[in-house]
């Protein structure tokens, strides 16, 4: 386990501090005596252990070491030590402010650790109202050490004085009070402060000084002196009782009871009282504290300063209630003589906004058994709590006691009071009427019966609306749905393809046309043409002069560029769920292009110039072929896949089947001729090796050092500079390789694992025998005939 940020720098420190202050303490033995790096981890766990009993505060023990010679060179080394060992301190009886609580969060003996190791079951436990106070990181009631001193601060032993003599006459003091309570200025005798406020020590300690300053502060002397509060003492608490950690803890003279509780983590949720927390002092009672004042009411007025040697006692709980459900913050609340019901509620911050107020119900031990009490609101106020009481608050109902629904074609659907709107007409005027595509013909009323089942009651509206019929009485939670004419029908659309800007679909609208609807999808693409538009149209019932086999009507019309249909078809109206088609013009199409690169001299892209122009007509196109170029090893990719063609063939013979016919992305590259080989596979030595017409394939594989044991020797073929591939033939035991040619690619393949026989050897066994039986039996046969 590891400790964090800035408490933990702070534990290294002050752990730091007190080894250094061991050290010094014991180094006359030479162990001890050895220098940083050269000290074992036992030795240095044993330092930490036993300097936390010192007592001093840090900056005492720095200033010690400091005077002793220890540089900080020595404090980081032994930092690091510390920090490497990752150690985790054990409890001893006194224990540092912040160490201890550091080590209480680590030993999982705080409210914070201790709750890691809860099992699942202690995990759904309630809080208890207030332990969270003493498990924050971000709070730790620390004394503000950088403010004025407190009026009533008593002085005692280990507090520094700084008195500051200034004027005619300047001097500077540094003092700190003895065990005894006093304080020696030069050759002065000494002044006791010991119990004083810093006013009343200043009287005293400016009286003296006067022997050495005549008219000390007097008005006129031109001689003043100020004293201030430099380090503060230590002083020694010891917290007893229901604490999470009980122990004498060492804290500054500034520290408050709050202080103290969380260094030592708080009382004990489980059985500490956090309403009784006595201070005692010189065994005297001389405050209770209530932790639910501060938590309530920020009252602050029982944290009293600590004084040294002051005792702080958690009692256990006396009466501890559990509050569940609809209430601000459910948790387990400590009650105390005299507090009633309505007090721990408050505590609870009251109900929650949906909480069911009408009565709570409350779950009571026994002396044998447990039983359920139902307190109504009335009781509550005097109701008293006792121990054990777990009180629950339910959640008033999800139901509506006076709602009615009104949805559909109405201007302002949505839910209304009943008594507002107690019958459907009364209810349209509150939804502020019937919109203009209501249907009136028949409107629904939802209705709950007695037993919860649903029944629908139909209403028509047109005659309700014109009094022809009486209106209709609402009852609670009835749903009144008026449906719109668009409710009742499937949408409506129209449909536009081909040459237009926007094809699409689009709402249907009374009266449109085929004008207004090419308007809408953008007006005609480039290539359209207005002579040659289409209309389907679905079939209904008009089928009477339609083929048998026909489904659907056709229509055709002719417009001008200016979307003008002639005196006839400009009546013609379209229907929904009519699809418009427009044509484009048949020789209308966009450019398309092919690529030609290599040796010739106008390489570069080229538009097809019709659909049956073919490979010879685009070299021409190129301006031929240059003379370098190898035509043996020209590629043709079509679809990003190589495509093999002999292009020497063609160019000899033009009405060839390989001139192929041009499409869009074809290219073309011709080559110069390449004077190498390349051998790749199952060879000893891959290689790329100069062309010679006199090798063959076989001279071409024993110069890459020959076949590999895994080469398929019979499988050898080889991959053309134009893309055409050959492999090797064989016939009556000999092999007939592919010719050899400049920029090809010969590979050799690995030879495939052979397949084990399937067959256990029982099996194969059991084959071999059936057959030396059959094989006896015909031989047997034989001989008979």
């Amino acid at each position: 386990m590891h400790l964090t940020g800035t408490k933990k720098r702070s534990v290294l420190g002050q752990t730091m501090g007190l080894f250094i202050l061991f050290h010094l303490f014991t180094s006359t033995t030479p162990a001890f005596a050895q220098k940083v790096s050269e000290l074992t981890d036992e030795q240095v766990r044993q330092f930490v252990s036993q300097a936390k009993n010192s007592g001093l505060s840090e900056s005492q023990i720095e200033q010690l070491a400091a005077s002793h010679g220890y540089t900080p060179t020595d404090v980081k080394k032994m930092r690091e030590r510390i920090d490497a060992l990752d150690h985790t301190p054990a409890y001893t009886a006194s224990t540092p402010a912040q160490i201890g609580r550091e080590q209480l969060d680590k030993a999982g003996l705080s409210p914070a650790g201790s709750a890691l190791r809860e099992d699942t079951t202690a995990r759904h436990k309630p809080p208890v109202f207030g332990a969270g106070l003493f498990s924050s990181a971000n709070l730790t009631f620390e004394p503000n050490l950088r403010i004025p001193t407190p009026r009533n601060y008593q002085l005692g032993p280990e507090d520094e004085l700084i008195i500051d003599v200034y004027g005619n006459a300047q001097q500077n003091y540094r003092v700190k009070v003895s065990p005894e309570g006093a304080i020696k200025l030069e050759n002065l005798s000494p002044v006791y402060v010991n119990g004083l406020t810093i006013e009343q020590a200043e009287q005293r300690i400016v009286g003296r000084l006067r022997q050495l300053y005549s008219g000390l502060n007097a008005k006129g002397s031109g001689v003043f002196a100020t004293i201030a509060l430099g380090s503060i003492r230590s002083i020694k608490v010891t917290l007893l009782g229901q604490v999470v950690q009980p122990g004498t803890y060492t804290l500054s003279s500034l520290a408050t009871v709050f202080n103290a509780l969380y260094v030592a983590g708080g009382p004990d949720p489980d059985r500490g009282s956090f309403r009784d927390i006595r201070v005692y002092r010189g065994n005297r009672l001389i405050r209770t504290l209530d932790v639910y004042d501060f938590l309530l009411r920020a009252d602050q007025k029982d944290n009293i300063r600590l004084q040294d040697q002051d005792i702080v006692y958690v009692n256990h709980y006396d009466t501890r209630i559990e509050l569940t459900g609809e209430v601000k913050q459910p948790a387990l609340y400590e009650v105390r003589n005299g507090e009633l019901l309505k007090n721990v509620l408050a505590f609870a911050g009251g109900f929650t906004d949906k909480a069911y107020v009408a009565s709570l119900t409350l779950q009571r031990n026994t002396a044998k058994e447990r039983q359920i009490v139902t307190i109504s609101s009335a009781d509550i106020p005097s109701f008293v709590p006792q121990r054990g009481d777990v009180y629950s608050v339910g959640a008033i109902l999800d139901r509506y006691e006076n709602r009615v629904t009104i949805n559909g074609a109405v201007f302002r659907p949505g839910v209304y009071a009943l008594q507002n709107s107690p019958t459907v007409r009364q209810l349209l005027a509150t939804a502020e009427g019937l919109r203009e595509d209501a249907f009136l013909n028949r409107a629904t009323i939802r209705r709950l019966r007695h037993n919860l089942d649903p029944e629908l009651i139909a209403v028509d509206l047109g005659k309700l609306m014109r009094g022809e019929m009486n209106d209709i009485s609402l009852q609670r939670e009835d749903v009144v749905s008026v449906a719109s004419y668009s409710d009742l029908r499937e949408h409506r659309t129209v449909r536009i393809h081909g040459a237009v800007n926007k094809p699409s679909v689009f709402d249907y609208a009374d009266s449109m046309s085929v004008a207004s609807l090419i308007i809408l999808a953008g007006g005609f693409s480039d290539g359209a043409t207005a002579t040659r538009i289409e209309i389907a149209r679905r079939v209904r019932k008009d089928t009477s002069d339609l083929p048998g086999n026909q489904s659907i009507r056709l229509f055709q019309f002719e417009l001008n560029d200016q979307l003008k249909l002639t005196e006839a078809d400009a009546r013609f109206v379209l229907f929904p769920f009519d699809e418009v088609f427009v044509r484009t013009f048949p020789r209308y199409e966009f450019q398309k292009s092919v690529t030609i690169t290599g040796e010739v001299p106008y390489p570069g892209q080229y538009p097809i110039r019709d659909k049956s122009e073919r490979i010879t007509e685009l070299i021409a196109r190129a301006g031929g072929l240059r003379p370098e170029a190898y035509l043996k090893a020209t590629r043709f990719v079509r679809n990003g896949e190589l495509v093999s063609v002999d292009i020497q063939e063609i160019m000899k013979k033009p009405s060839d089947t390989g001139n192929l016919l041009l499409l869009k992305g074809d290219s073309i590259h011709i080559p110069r001729k390449t004077e190498l080989v390349r051998i790749r596979g199952e060879v000893l030595n891959p290689a790329v090796i100069d062309f010679n017409q006199s090798k063959s394939i076989k001279s071409y594989i024993s110069g890459s050092g020959g076949f590999t044991s895994k080469a398929f020797r019979k499988k050898v073929y080889v991959v053309y500079a134009n893309g055409k591939v050959k492999r090797t033939k064989e016939f009556l035991g000999l092999r007939f390789y592919p010719d050899v040619e400049p920029g090809m690619d010969i590979i050799v393949p690995v030879r495939p694992p052979r397949s084990e026989s399937k067959l256990s050897a029982p099996e194969r066994v059991a084959v071999m025998t059936g057959i030396t039986s059959l094989a006896a039996v015909v031989l047997t046969i034989i001989r008979l005939f």
